[in-house]
């Protein structure tokens, strides 16, 4: 293993039991409603090293996978131990693609980083052709789990990264603005939103 490393790498290499069952658990939710959509072109917006779409380079959906990360670190790593997938550098904010360029826009666990969410969401409602997958911690208990396995104790289990809490409902709400919501799934501790472009 390199030694380089980030959050999000340490999270999906965890040997932590509930942790991997809990993301295990996230993956078989994400992987069954992305394969009913059967998309060609796939992007992850916040693909991080591209754990997430390996999972969909293995259950072979899609044909075109791209994903892009602020994150050099993140960037180079995936570069390096996933050659087969394109992966850039590039800012949900400032998505590098024109109009409805992919069928499936996912973006999972990357809305509760950022200040403005809704130009987020903007943004990835721009490059989708059809359907955009979103997912976010479904507070209060992701914060719960995390206090329950001892992690973030002093801040009562919030990450100090997140800053949006979102209940299921609130991101139902917020998300209805921009994207005609589909289907809600609730794998434990985060709310999953397919969505149709509007």
């Amino acid at each position: 293993m390199s030694h380089m490393t980030t959050d999000n790498y340490r999270k999906h290499t965890t040997t932590n039991p509930a942790q991997r069952f809990l993301i295990d658990n996230f993956f078989k939710n994400l992987l069954h409603e992305a394969g009913l959509l059967h998309p060609e072109s796939i992007l992850d917006v916040g693909c991080g090293e591209g754990f997430t779409l390996d999972r969909f380079h293995t259950q072979l959906i899609g044909k075109k996978l791209v994903g892009i990360d602020f994150l050099d670190t993140a960037i180079t790593i995936g570069k390096k131990e996933r050659p087969h997938l394109d992966l850039k550098k590039g800012n949900i904010y400032d998505i590098p693609f024109s109009d409805n360029s992919f069928d499936l826009v996912m973006c999972c666990e990357v809305l509760e980083h950022i200040d403005t969410p809704e130009k987020g969401l903007q943004e990835l409602s721009r490059v989708t052709k059809k359907h955009c997958i979103l997912s976010v911690p479904n507070e209060p208990w992701f914060m719960l789990s995390n206090f329950l396995r001892g992690k973030n104790l002093s801040r009562w289990g919030n990450d100090v990264e997140h800053i949006q809490h979102w209940s299921t409902n609130a991101f139902v709400k917020l998300v209805s603005k921009y994207f005609v919501v589909d289907a809600i799934r609730q794998p434990f501790p985060w709310t999953m939103l397919i969505t149709s472009k509007r």
